[in-house]
């Protein structure tokens, strides 16, 4: 039987909290000693959901972030979280090259770039209500290599 681990972070959505949500989670982590081709997913992964969050959650205000993460077994469970406005329409969003901010030069690869270096998304939200991105990737070399 494995245990399960949890840690909760909350930042407010101001771009030099993004790095500090990247460091938290990777070090939370390393404790089932993923290889760096493992902690650079995820990193990255977390960027992309935090940046999101930070760009188009609050639009011109500050609010919180809420990371919260989960251990067991081999699996690594994140979940970024806002309250703010929301995704209208959540099917356009995830498409490759969208964005709701052009002028700002956004590639709109967010969602795709979560998809391509976790083994899982989920994208939940409601406009007005926030959003909820969750990832999971299963930490298969080193000692993840436990059953779970």
């Amino acid at each position: 039987m494995s245990s399960r681990t949890f840690m909760k972070l909350e930042i407010e959505s101001c771009s030099e909290n993004e790095a500090f949500a990247r460091v938290v989670t990777a070090a939370f982590v390393s404790r089932l000693d993923p290889t760096l081709e493992e902690i650079s997913d995820i990193k990255t992964a977390v960027s992309e959901a935090v940046t999101n969050a930070i760009i188009h959650a609050y639009e011109d205000r500050i609010g919180l972030i809420t990371i919260s993460a989960f251990l067991e077994g081999n699996k690594f469970t994140v979940e970024v979280a806002d309250r703010g406005i929301g995704i209208a329409d959540l099917e356009q969003a995830r498409e490759p090259l969208y964005t709701s901010k052009p002028e700002l030069e956004r590639s709109g690869m967010g969602f795709t770039i979560m998809e391509n270096f976790m083994d899982e998304l989920t994208v939940r939200s409601a406009p007005g209500e926030g959003t909820v991105v969750t990832m999971v990737k299963e930490i298969r070399s080193r000692g993840g290599l436990q059953e779970s």
